[in-house]
C-alpha cells in the first residue's frame, strides 16, 4: 500500500493507438533490411538458405508480436505529485517520478513519430536511473503533458535535487 492507501497499478492512460502502427512500420523495415543483408550473403558467399528462412520467421514473428505487446504494456500518468511510467515488452519498467524532482521536461517528434502524428516527452529527474521517457504520445497530448508538467514541477518547493 502506498502513502495515498492504494495499492501499486497500472498508470491510466495508454499511449496513442497509432503508436502500434508506428512501431510495426518501423519494425518492419529493419526486418527487411536485415533481411535483404543476409539475402546478400547468401546469394554471396554461399551462406546456407535456411539462415535466410530462419531470419524471415524470426522478422515476421518480431513484426507481428512486439509493436502490439508494447502498446498493451506502454502506460502513463501524471498526478498532481508525480510522473508515473510503465514500460517494455520483454521486461516491465514502472517508473515514478516525484514532481519535486523533476529538472526539465522535453519534448521530440523524430521523422517517423512525425508522419503519424505523435511525439516523445522526456522528464529529466536528479535521479540515477536516468529519465522517464513516454513515447508514442498523440502530439497534441504531448504539448499538453509538457505544458502541465512544466507548470506542476514549477509549482512545487524543493530545488529538484
Amino acid at each position: 500500500m502506498s502513502e495515498s492507501g492504494t495499492s501499486l497499478r497500472d498508470p491510466a492512460h495508454r499511449v496513442s493507438p497509432r503508436a502500434r502502427v508506428m512501431w510495426t512500420v518501423t519494425a518492419a523495415t529493419e526486418g527487411a533490411v536485415a533481411v535483404a543483408v543476409l539475402l546478400v550473403a547468401v546469394l554471396a558467399w554461399e551462406v546456407p538458405w535456411w539462415t535466410l528462412a530462419a531470419l524471415v520467421v524470426v522478422v515476421v514473428g518480431w513484426v507481428a508480436v512486439v509493436p502490439r505487446w508494447r502498446y498493451l504494456v506502454h502506460r502513463w500518468e501524471t498526478t498532481e505529485t508525480a510522473v508515473y511510467t510503465q514500460t517494455g515488452w520483454w521486461a516491465r519498467e514502472r517508473r515514478i517520478a516525484p514532481m519535486s524532482r523533476i529538472q526539465t521536461v522535453d519534448y521530440a517528434e523524430s521523422p517517423v513519430a512525425r508522419l503519424f502524428g505523435l511525439a516523445s516527452v522526456t522528464v529529466t529527474t536528479a535521479s540515477a536511473a536516468g529519465a522517464l521517457s513516454i513515447d508514442g504520445l498523440d502530439r497534441d497530448v504531448a504539448r499538453r503533458l509538457v505544458d502541465d508538467l512544466t507548470r506542476q514541477a514549477d509549482a512545487v518547493e524543493g530545488d529538484a535535487t
